[in-house]
């Protein structure tokens, strides 16, 4: 893995441990020599993964659409800023510049990001791993929706397996360098499963 993007709040959140978590990332990125994609913002966890790793000399690349440089949000300091139009933009470049996607505790875009990404793998649009790095149980009850999402047959086992997560960033990187997926056929799968339980009438 060359680069990782990584999906995290423009906010620092209630707990310090999210921030010392972003600072942990930052720094097993420059330990392992990935470099960083990201959302381009200077506040919150973004601004102090980005500073993390520009601090010890690595690269991070910010990627924002044209209305958020506007607002003044962008970081200055980045090793490259590319403006977009728009947010399908900055998510279709954030994609084809990454090997791989770990979401930090974030709010709607953050999640946002995550699930479309996660979303690719199944369609196979790409096959890049994507991951959590679950600080203070912040994911735990996305992890235990997409539980009950797989108990239910709206996702297969493999579908939910897809999403990889830990505690630890050097755990999590770990992960995603070790990641291999199948290729699962989605629609023999959902007309597999509209068979066994009757469809919806």
């Amino acid at each position: 893995m060359k680069k990782i993007c990584v999906f995290c709040g423009s906010s620092p959140g209630t707990l310090r441990e999210y921030a010392l978590g972003a600072e942990k990332l930052g720094q097993v990125l420059l330990k392992r020599g990935i470099g960083l994609v990201f959302g381009g913002a200077r506040f919150g966890l973004m601004g102090r993964l980005a500073d993390t790793v520009l601090a010890g000399g690595g690269e991070v690349t910010g990627v924002m659409p044209s209305l958020l440089v506007d607002r003044e949000v962008a970081h200055p300091g980045l090793s490259e800023l590319l403006v977009v139009d728009s947010m399908h933009d900055r998510k279709a470049l954030m994609a084809e510049l990454s090997d791989a996607f770990v979401a930090l505790p974030g709010g709607l875009g953050t999640i946002e990001e995550l699930l479309e990404m996660l979303t690719w793998v199944q369609l196979d649009i790409h096959h890049k791993p994507c991951g959590i790095l679950n600080i203070e149980g912040y994911f735990n009850h996305l992890l235990a929706f997409l539980d009950v999402a797989a108990q239910r047959q709206f996702l297969t086992d493999h579908h939910r397996s897809l999403l990889l997560d830990s505690d630890e960033p050097e755990t999590l990187l770990d992960l995603l360098q070790d990641f291999s997926s199948p290729a699962v056929n989605k629609v023999g799968w959902i007309l597999d499963v509209n068979n066994t339980i009757g469809g919806n009438k």
